[in-house]
């Protein structure tokens, strides 16, 4: 009895741990994302291009996730087709070269508290693109759809607000006690170009997040019939690495902005790489595939919190009013679309379970009737058996029988002779 009682406390944990992995997973990037955000933004305000930034970010991420493309998917690995290559050129378009630089430039523009806040449009935009490619079921009788409706309504008004509303500035009771760096210069948003700044900073973040909400829902068609994550994640950034490199020539003439030395531009360029752009592409992948990319987007207010409480710590990032009135309709709107797609998950497994029970049940009676059918043919095989033994006994017994009595004929045939 105790080592069934230990062998069910393990099944429970291990069925409990397979329920919480995406939801780790998902929390564990937005600590990523928050690093990111902050590193890059010191990186930036120290005068390194965001065009060559994004270059080597993605060589970074290809040298990291292509050898284990290379080995572990080898055998599993599907066939391109030309298809999924242009699904692949256009992956490594919106997110790495369109989604990036613009999220870039934003960030250069604002604060990574804002570019976070702004960011958490992520799951209203991808909710509605999944709806126009019916991805996502919409049935306003249901309560869970009204929630993802409303959801995403709140949410774009929270980000509207936070674009064109800023009220004044919130001190924490930590702000009067820090003390940072000289050399660090924070943003200067009290003076008419930091406002013209901080609306064409918000223009770019929207437009970035678009961008990023159209990445998931290609990679999550791509996914369907090209099933090897990994592979997929080098293949995207090695072509968002050829891809930014056009850019960067483009729009950068001077060949100085290439030099990267050991310093910050460094280590921003090596740890949004190998953390934001492969680690993350990959994890992504396999939680989209399990749960869709609404849920893959819906964790994104926690890299607000933690961003919110680093850069005041770390980059003397002032908070302003209208950001923490529209980040809180953001939060609201967005755990409300959260909720929404959680019912609707319960639903679908509720509709799984019931749907095989009668399969189940089929499944039974059907194994009961081959029983059935399986005893009686043995039956009818051993009574056939049965009958050609007793034929067989009786033919014996009639040939014993007509061979004494012609040996008695004989005898008697003898005697009269």
């Amino acid at each position: 009895m105790e080592v069934n009682n230990n062998n069910n406390g393990g099944c429970c944990c291990g069925s409990l741990f397979q329920r919480c992995k995406p939801y780790i997973a998902m929390i564990s990037l937005q600590f990523g994302y928050a690093g990111m955000n902050i590193i890059t933004k010191v990186s930036l305000n120290r005068g390194m291009s965001h065009y060559v930034l994004v270059v080597y970010r993605h060589a970074f991420a290809t040298a990291a996730i292509a050898p284990f493309a290379l080995v572990l998917e080898r055998k599993v690995r599907p066939k391109i087709t030309f298809l999924m290559f242009m699904q692949m050129f256009v992956l490594g378009l919106l997110g790495p070269v369109i989604d990036q630089n613009l999220y870039y430039m934003g960030l250069k523009f604002t604060s990574p508290t804002y570019s976070c806040a702004l960011s958490n449009m992520l799951p209203a935009m991808t909710f509605v693109m999944a709806v126009i490619f019916r991805m996502e079921k919409l049935d306003m009788r249901k309560v869970r759809c009204q929630a993802k409706v409303i959801g995403t309504v709140v949410t774009v008004v929270g980000a509207m607000l936070m674009t064109l509303y800023k009220g004044q500035v919130i001190n924490f009771f930590w702000s009067h006690y820090m003390h940072h760096p000289r050399n660090y210069v924070p943003d200067n948003t009290t003076t008419n170009s930091g406002e013209t700044d901080w609306v064409k900073g918000s223009i770019l973040l929207i437009f970035a997040t678009l961008a990023w909400a159209s990445f998931f829902i290609l990679q999550a068609v791509t996914l369907r019939k090209y099933p090897a994550q990994l592979s997929l994640t080098a293949i995207v950034c090695f072509l968002g690495t050829l891809q930014s490199i056009a850019v960067t020539f483009v729009m950068e003439h001077s060949p100085n902005v290439w030099t990267i030395g050991w310093d910050m531009n460094l280590l921003a360029a090596a740890y949004a790489g190998i953390v934001s752009s492969g680690i993350a592409y990959y994890v992504q992948g396999i939680v989209m595939q399990r749960r869709g990319p609404v849920f893959v987007t819906a964790f994104s207010p926690l890299m607000m919190i933690i961003v919110a409480v680093m850069g005041s710590f770390i980059l003397a990032e002032n908070i302003y009013l209208g950001g923490v009135i529209g980040a809180i309709l953001i939060v609201v709107g967005l755990y409300s679309v959260l909720w929404g797609k959680y019912k609707e998950h319960k639903e679908k497994e509720a509709e799984n379970i019931i749907t095989d029970e009668p399969i189940k049940c089929c499944g039974n009676q059907i194994a009961r009737l081959e029983t059935v059918i399986e005893d009686s043919e043995s039956n009818d095989i051993e009574m056939q058996k049965g009958d050609d033994n007793n034929n067989n006994e009786a033919c014996n017994e009639l040939s014993v029988t007509i061979i004494s009595n012609n040996n008695n004929n004989n005898d008697n045939d003898v005697t009269k002779a």
